[in-house]
């Protein structure tokens, strides 16, 4: 109904591109189907909003009442016709300003580090309390954190070990703008540990010192108690007596108070507690070690973990998806639900693009529910015009909730009836009802400036404000004018002028110069702010100029009026608003499903299986696949617990860290709930991945590429458990051969102690000797070939990229990538010499022992058969088959350790 007719400017303005309109297109936007409905027969009560209506919160602990602005009868005037009517209205338009005063708090209650300016528009919108338990609770942490942009307090509390590795994962994930902690933990010379920590791995993130005594646990209890929505005041159970993520709660809310220009409205925030129980962890640096979302060649490329799955259409999903993947989930029920869902949208090719559909119009729906739960603390004309914008957008928000709720009507799998339950919630409908009592029926969220503004502008409902009416009336007049003018100079100069709109520069002239002869090749004088862009002008003129003056001032005033209507529908629907949680969880879910899903009709990927092995099946690298926008060499992975240490040896550039960082990555994409690339999966579940990849220095820590190492070993051996994953590539190579050794059989034989799951890729091939010695370990190698060029007769190696049994046979293989380049012959010889001397001696195998080889037969025999008994689905028949094998199985390794000259096999 309010739709201008508008077309968009892709030359008019280097920052801000113009729309135009001709002045038919004007009218139709600024007064079809208002002219008739738009003027009352007489005027009804309205008068401006003052800032001192609102109630600005008080500097105490407890959190603010939301205020309302009231709006109190004007007593009717005699205006007896609508030209007295203009006159008092351009009156009352001059009479006007907005006031932009800010409301005093008391800055002395802070201590400040760092002094910190809050942006919401930057990158980074998340601001963290922390803090640490003193004495005997030392190691118990505390945490609270919201997103400027989203309404959403998260709360944690956990206990850390010394090296808050925790605490540390927990940031990187959030990146924060700004971390809290209480002055005790940072004063000078009496720094803690955690203090230190953080200072050094968040250099780029300000610290800001609160007092002690603002984190207090009493005040926080009461701030969740009066902030939190109705649906999620079950969280009020579990953190009564987590004193700590109270306490940061406490400190952080009114540190929101202090800081921001509005505060949240009673009963509006969503409050969760995570426990650091619920997924699994990956510290920062095997975040970066596996690309999962930012490349470590170019943070812009799109060739990460994230990069693959991402095909989201709403912000909300990018954000669910990202979260997902630096968090898996840990619970396999939960995992099961989502593969149900993914198998259901790829088998139903109609449910799938009806959702596809539906989710690609919802808007970001989380930023949305921040701004209509905060109340400002003073009234600016931005603000009125915001909060109009918020209301068009809920309402296109509500509009499509009916489309979803019919695609999702056909679904059959337990999440998706889950969340199609949730949309049969009657209170959007009634919302939705609200709304249209104030809001035009047809007025809907539009892309471009003029088109928005005109949105804005019309969409308050005729007659329900008079002086509201008036002012739309004038503002109708004006753009008419502006059209007029245009016209008037087209024909005056006999241009091609057309009317054009920007935000910056608002109406201005635009003229294309195909087939303009201009006279004496330039413009005349009246046209003023000239501006070029390929084969086109944009100018003004001085009467333009006033004129859009007085257009901006009628807006103003529009929106000003139009604000005190919607802060009263505001106040009629907010009991009803905290449906919108329950709306943006399952928007942001389901479009997260819909990307999973559509990432497997890109690549082949498989359904994985939960089961204490992992199995994986002509496995693919996700973001090599991508990136060669073909299936790269696919390889087997098999690890039990019968075999749970896998060596991996090869040459350089065979194709080791490739296959380590494979096998990583599909674990994470099965445990988001994501089909995996290969043939077949099967995972154990993971409560920790651990990397150790990489051979940089780091000038900021002074650490050198030994140092480095050291220190992320020692982090994996700290905190890996039985049920880790871990990978390690390359480690001891900062050091001499004889220590590199030394170091890697040390850390190897810790780790078999567990019961994690790891694969160690090395150069050191006498490691491969703990096969002998572990009945776990087993030894694999990427294959090369080796060919002769018939020209020259030199000799080449073909890499394969296959992984095989056994210990890989290549020596010298450095040696090889030297000869590649251009180093002298002579000393490619005299190192080839000197490493066959030192081999020989490095390299003297050690018999090996009939009684141990026995030992490791029937050790795999007993780990395969109780496997079999856990996870084994197999009909009678077929697992009298499978048991028959095992059983020739173990007589061929009790055969092969048999001493020489005994033939037959001791039955065990």
């Amino acid at each position: 109904m309010y739709q201008s007719n508008t077309e968009e400017i892709t030359g008019s303005e280097t920052s801000d591109p113009g729309q135009s309109c001709s002045r038919s297109g004007l009218k139709e936007a600024t007064a079809s189907g208002y002219a008739s409905s738009c003027c009352p027969a007489s005027l009804s009560s309205a008068r401006p909003y003052r800032s001192s209506d609102v109630n600005t919160p008080s500097s105490s602990h407890a959190p603010s009442q939301p205020g309302i602005p009231s709006v109190p009868e004007w007593r009717q005037g005699g205006m007896t016709s609508l030209v007295s009517s203009y006159v008092f209205l351009r009156h009352f338009l001059c009479s006007l300003s907005w006031r932009n005063t800010k409301t005093q708090e008391d800055t002395r209650i802070y201590r400040t580090d760092s002094v910190s300016s809050v942006s919401t528009t930057s990158g980074a919108s998340v601001i963290v309390a922390v803090v640490e338990g003193r004495g005997l609770a030392r190691g118990e942490i505390g945490m609270a954190s919201i997103d400027l942009k989203y309404p959403e307090l998260v709360l944690s509390q956990f206990a850390d070990t010394g090296t808050y590795a925790k605490v540390i994962t927990r940031l990187h994930i959030l990146m924060p703008m700004e971390i809290l902690m209480p002055d005790t933990a940072s004063e000078k010379g009496k720094r803690t540990k955690l203090f230190k920590l953080i200072t050094e791995n968040f250099p780029g993130v300000n610290l800001t010192a609160i007092q002690r005594k603002y984190y207090n646990e009493k005040k926080g209890l009461e701030y969740i108690q009066q902030l939190c929505a109705p649906e999620f005041g079950t969280v009020l159970m579990e953190v009564q007596a987590k004193y700590y993520c109270l306490a940061t709660a406490a400190a952080l809310l009114k540190y929101l108070e202090f800081i921001q220009s509005s505060f949240y409205a009673a009963k509006s925030l969503k409050v969760i507690f995570k426990g650091s129980e619920q997924t699994a962890m990956i510290d920062s640096a095997s975040a970066a070690n596996l690309e999962l979302v930012v490349n470590n060649r170019d943070n812009r490329s799109d060739y990460t973990l994230l990069g693959v799955l991402n095909h989201t259409k709403t912000p909300g999903g990018a954000r669910r998806l990202r979260s997902n993947i630096l968090e898996p989930l840990l619970d396999v029920d939960t995992i099961t639900t989502r593969l149900d869902a993914i198998q259901e949208l790829l088998q139903n090719e109609e449910l799938f693009f009806g959702l596809k559909n539906a989710i690609g119009h919802f808007l970001d729906i989380d930023r949305l529910l921040s701004v209509l739960v905060q109340i400002p603390k003073q009234e600016t004309a931005q603000a009125a015009e915001s909060k109009i914008t918020h209301v068009i957008q809920l309402k296109h928000t509500l509009d499509l909730v009916p489309q979803l709720r019919e695609v999702l009507k056909t679904c059959s799998t337990a999440l998706l009836k889950a969340y199609s339950a949730t949309l049969e919630d009657n209170r959007f409908d009634i919302i939705l009802e609200q709304i249209k009592t104030v809001v035009n029926y047809d007025t809907t969220y539009l892309k471009g400036s003029l088109n928005m503004r005109t949105q804005k502008c019309y969409a308050v409902r005729p007659n329900i404000n008079a002086f509201l009416d008036i002012a739309r009336r004038v503002y109708t007049e004006i753009v008419d004018d502006i059209a007029g003018l245009v016209n008037k100079l087209g024909e005056k100069y006999g241009f091609p002028l057309r009317t054009s709109f920007s935000t910056t520069r608002g109406f201005f002239i635009q003229m294309k110069l195909d087939g303009v002869v201009l006279p004496e090749g330039k413009l005349p004088p009246e046209f003023i702010k000239v501006t070029k862009q390929k084969n086109s002008y944009g100018f003004t003129t001085a009467d333009l100029i006033k004129m859009n003056g007085r257009c901006d001032e009628a807006l103003r005033e529009i929106f000003h009026m139009s604000y005190v209507v919607i802060c009263q529908l505001l106040t009629t629907i907010h009991e009803h608003i905290h449906c919108l949680y329950k709306l943006s969880d399952t928007v942001s879910m389901l479009d997260m499903l819909l990307s999973l899903a559509n990432a497997c009709t890109i690549s082949d990927y498989v359904r994985p299986e939960f089961t204490d092995t992992l199995a994986i099946k002509q496995g693919r690298h996700p973001i090599l696949e991508r990136m060669a926008r073909q299936q790269p060499v696919s390889n087997n992975t098999y690890i039990s617990e019968g075999s749970n240490f896998v060596i991996v040896t090869g040459p350089n550039m065979s194709g080791k860290s490739t296959y380590l960082k494979q096998v990583a990555l599909c674990q994470i994409m099965a445990q988001i709930g994501s089909f995996v690339p290969a043939e077949y999966a099967s995972f154990r579940i993971a409560d920790q991945i651990f990397t150790r990849i990489g051979v940089d220095d780091d000038f900021e820590t002074n650490s050198s590429t030994f140092m480095l190492e050291m220190k992320e070993v020692s982090y994996i051996i700290h905190n890996a458990s039985d049920r880790s994953l871990t990978i390690i590539d390359e480690l001891g190579r900062g050091t001499s051969a004889e220590e590199g050794i030394g170091i890697c059989h040390s850390v190897c034989e810790f780790l078999l102690g567990l019961k994690a799951f790891t694969l160690f890729a090395t150069h050191f091939l006498e490691l491969c000797q703990l096969e002998s010695l572990y009945p776990n370990v087993e030894n694999q190698h990427m294959e090369v070939q080796h060919t002769r060029n018939r020209d020259s007769g030199a000799e080449q190696v073909v890499y394969t990229y296959l992984l095989s049994r056994g210990c890989s046979e290549e020596r010298q293989y450095g040696l090889r990538a030297a000869e590649i380049t251009s180093l002298p012959p002579s000393i490619i010889q005299e190192a080839k010499l000197v490493a066959c001397k030192v081999s020989q001696q490095l390299l003297a195998k050690r018999p090996t022992d009939p009684e141990t080889q026995r030992q490791r037969a029937v050790y795999h025999l007993a780990t395969r058969l109780l496997q079999t008994a856990r996870n084994s689905r197999l009909d009678p028949e077929s697992l009298r088959m499978y048991l028959k094998g095992l059983k020739k199985q173990y007589e061929a390794e009790l055969q092969a350790a048999a001493p020489a000259g005994l033939s037959n096999t001791e039955e065990e």
